[in-house]
């Protein structure tokens, strides 16, 4: 069976999802490692015989791992560079291709991850994936396949991020929560300027951010919080609470310590590594410390329109909208339900 010359492959890909290097598939397959780098780099075309052996190897056939058609070789892609020989992955169908998120970067809600050879926990089209930095996700993921039988994974990305995997078709719905009252359409602004036209936009709630402080402080509002000489532990630009600590400090002190998430600012506090952070009241008061609200923000889900009808979105809208899931998060410290649930467009 001949190799067309322009043929592509997915050999690095599928070598990756197995945790295997570059020497080890050399070895099993009966070829150099000098050849297996060429073969991913596209600048050999295998001989048969080694097509055979590493499609084996490599649990596929020939013509899944070598393709005449471009577009074929981007039907499985990672959501980012996988590290490690971890052989497990979650996957989803997104914009009709495959993503795989490598387990090794654990989501702020694990699902038994899919197993390279193993089968599929779950098929990859009732995988609903979301980017967002909501620390009760998770609540909501188990809520989503309590209800629908379906699985929510969420991977946890500032609001700016979350926007960016959206664009590159990498997630279904993006959590941002740069709205506030003094400029109530920042959310679809942002997505207006990120993605352009035809997204919609759904409330999830309105929360409290602000100030999280040692108890042993005894400070009573944000502003003498502002004026002591605090060693700030902050989060990365562009995301909702860098923006509100920013505009606190007024862009005035350098934050020279990141948390990579709300529960991260608070963990940061709590073992005396900083000061004082801004987190939403939720982790706040998970850690036990003083909360100084600071303002309102609305956290809101982004997603294409052209997804209206899909099954996973519609599920989605149910369980957000749905009585059991409003009381959970009514309950939450901070969290506001009133417009939980409302959609409009972000044109």
């Amino acid at each position: 069976m001949p190799l067309n010359q322009t043929a592509v492959n997915q050999v690095r890909e599928r070598r990756i999802s197995m945790g295997l290097t570059q020497a080890t598939l050399a070895e099993r397959a009966g070829i150099s490692r000098t050849a297996v780098t060429a073969i991913e780099g596209e600048r050999l075309i295998p001989s048969v015989v080694s097509a055979l052996a590493l499609a084996k190897l490599l649990h596929c056939t020939v013509e899944q791992l070598f393709s005449n058609n471009k577009d074929a070789s981007n039907s499985e892609v990672w959501a980012w560079e996988p590290t490690g020989n971890s052989m497990r992955y979650w996957r989803a169908e997104v914009a009709g291709k495959t993503v795989m998120y490598p387990a090794i970067s654990t989501p702020m809600v694990t699902p038994l991850p899919d197993e390279m050879g193993a089968g599929i926990s779950t098929p990859s089209e009732e995988t609903l994936v979301m980017a967002c930095c909501d620390p009760a996700a998770g609540l909501l993921a188990s809520q989503f396949a309590k209800m629908t039988g379906m699985r929510l994974l969420v991977i946890p990305r500032s609001s700016r991020k979350a926007v960016e995997m959206l664009k590159n078709g990498l997630v279904h719905l993006a959590g941002l929560h740069l709205s506030t009252e003094e400029e109530p359409d920042m959310n679809s602004q942002v997505i207006r300027e990120s993605l352009g036209q035809g997204y919609a936009m759904m409330r999830v709630a309105k929360w409290q951010e602000g100030i999280a402080v040692s108890t042993i402080k005894k400070l009573r509002s944000a502003r003498a919080a502002k004026k002591a000489k605090f060693t700030w532990i902050g989060r990365e630009p562009g995301s909702g609470a860098r923006q509100c600590l920013d505009r606190l400090l007024d862009d005035r002190r350098v934050i020279r310590r990141i948390a990579q998430h709300h529960r991260g600012v608070a963990e940061a506090v709590q073992l005396g590594w900083a000061d004082a952070g801004v987190c939403v009241q939720l982790v706040s008061a998970e850690a036990g410390l003083d909360f100084l609200p600071v303002q309102e923000e609305a956290y809101d889900v982004c997603y294409s329109r052209s997804l209206a009808d899909d099954r996973r979105i519609k599920a989605f809208l149910r369980v957000i909208r749905s009585a059991a899931y409003r009381k959970i998060l009514s309950e939450l410290p901070g969290y506001n339900c009133s417009e939980t649930g409302t959609v409009w467009s972000a044109d």
